[in-house]
């Protein structure tokens, strides 16, 4: 073999190298990304959750104290019928 025929052979050698590092490095690459991906919809997800069950909080909260609020009024008119003369 000639200088120039190993150099050819070197040079195709090289390309099928890099080549397949470059395919490698981009499939490394890609599972970064979606691990990524999925850390940013884990987050997301997570701050959702806290907001709902914040909110669900307050609500209950609010339905508590209008069940207060009733419970007092039926008190209220109770004493009202049994002041009236009737019975409640």
């Amino acid at each position: 073999m000639d200088a120039a025929t190993v150099t050819a052979i070197g040079v195709l050698g090289s390309a099928l190298v890099a080549g397949l590092a470059a395919m490698y490095g981009s499939r490394i690459a890609g599972r970064a990304q979606q691990e990524g991906h999925v850390i940013t919809g884990y987050d997301s997800l997570a701050a959702k959750l806290v907001a709902e069950r914040d909110k669900a909080e307050r609500d209950q909260a609010t339905a508590e104290a209008k069940v207060t609020a009733l419970e007092l009024e039926v008190a209220r008119l109770r004493l009202l019928v049994t002041t009236l003369g009737g019975t409640p």
